[in-house]
């Protein structure tokens, strides 16, 4: 996938794996960020140690590399339980999901990541496991079949998405705590890079670390894999020690500006820019003249420059802001015409 070959790409991949598990935190306590859901896990987690009873259901969904994932392992290690993970793209057929449900003990943690994937036959199957903690099982087929019901063990579901309207209803609604994950301020991607840099033995100061987070996206799992990177380049091109020298030199090099755009980016508004005198440009057009695909375009591309403010979607096709203009060096005149175009002029 195309957005998994990205240095600022917030999907994981397998080179990421090792490492990134080895920088994450085991506790509350350690986890950088998201006060409202750290303040609100802690009361629901200690209520239900309390109470001797496992924890409600629990929905965490947001952006990619956030910490949803990081987050069910946290629950599981406050409760003192264990976890099992999986995806919804995995389990296949509702076996697969009795088969998991069925090897569960008291009290563990079922964490399903992308869950908005599951499908529908399986998604039926979760519902008396959630609301009742038993499975309906048919046996046989036809006038003889009948219904077994098999009790399972009081377990707490985790699930975690990208796409939280893409849940079914009936499946939402059975989440008990629902938690949105944002994307992190400057500040708190620094004090990340700073954990990750003392547990990785690499010596970094505040600039250094300053410059890694302003270029993160507000994402903790490209924080972590810039500064992989920038250790990397202080290592082979100075004393191994990162500052803001060091730091803004391996970030140049990786193409990744002060905003955390790459060059796949800045072409993608250039394109706008120059080729369509900064549109509206359908979409259609604008795969063509870049040579990507659309649905890449809309779903690897656009979010974060629709988030930052440079493209603007409208009903004729995307057109860049002014802000992009001023973030590529490049002025933009505006000038009416019939058409109710705007038509923008290089500098």
């Amino acid at each position: 996938m195309e957005e998994e070959r990205r240095i600022v790409s917030s999907l994981n991949s397998e080179v990421d794996d090792p490492v990134e598990y080895s920088l994450r935190p085991t506790m509350l306590a350690e986890f950088i960020g998201q006060e409202k859901v750290k303040e609100q896990m802690k009361i629901y987690i200690e209520a239900a140690k309390l109470r001797s009873e496992p924890l409600d259901h629990v929905l965490l969904h947001g952006p990619p590399g956030l910490g949803k994932t990081t987050l069910s392992h946290i629950i599981a290690n406050e409760m003192n339980v264990s976890i099992r993970v999986t995806s919804g793209p995995a389990i296949e057929r509702p076996g697969d999901l009795a088969a998991i449900l069925t090897n569960l003990s008291d009290g563990d943690v079922l964490f399903i990541d992308e869950i908005h994937r599951l499908n529908a036959s399986v998604e039926e199957v979760l519902y008396p496991a959630m609301e009742d903690f038993a499975l309906d099982i048919i046996i046989g087929k036809g006038p003889s079949a009948r219904s077994l019901r098999i009790d399972l063990p009081k377990f707490t579901l985790v699930g975690a998405t990208t796409r939280a309207g893409s849940l079914t209803s009936p499946l939402r609604d059975r989440f008990g705590l629902l938690n949105r994950l944002l994307m992190y301020d400057t500040s708190e991607i620094k004090e990340i890079v700073l954990r990750s840099a003392s547990i990785l033995n690499v010596v970094i100061n505040d600039k250094g670390a300053e410059e890694i987070s302003m270029r993160s996206r507000g994402t903790p799992r490209i924080a972590n894999r810039l500064l992989r990177r920038v250790r990397d380049y202080a290592q082979i091109k100075g004393d191994g020690h990162i500052d803001y020298k060091s730091a803004k030199a391996g970030l140049d090099l990786l193409e990744v500006d002060r905003l955390g755009l790459d060059n796949m980016d800045r072409d993608l508004l250039l394109c706008v820019i120059e080729k369509f005198d900064g549109g509206p440009v359908g979409i259609d057009n604008l795969a063509a003249s870049t040579g990507e695909e659309s649905g890449t375009i809309e779903d690897v591309y656009e979010p974060y420059l629709l988030q930052l403010g440079f493209l603007r979607r409208t009903p004729k096709g995307r057109v860049a802001t002014r802000l992009a203009y001023e973030h590529l060096g490049l002025k933009a005149i505006t000038e009416e015409k019939n058409t109710d175009q705007i038509n923008f002029l290089e500098e």
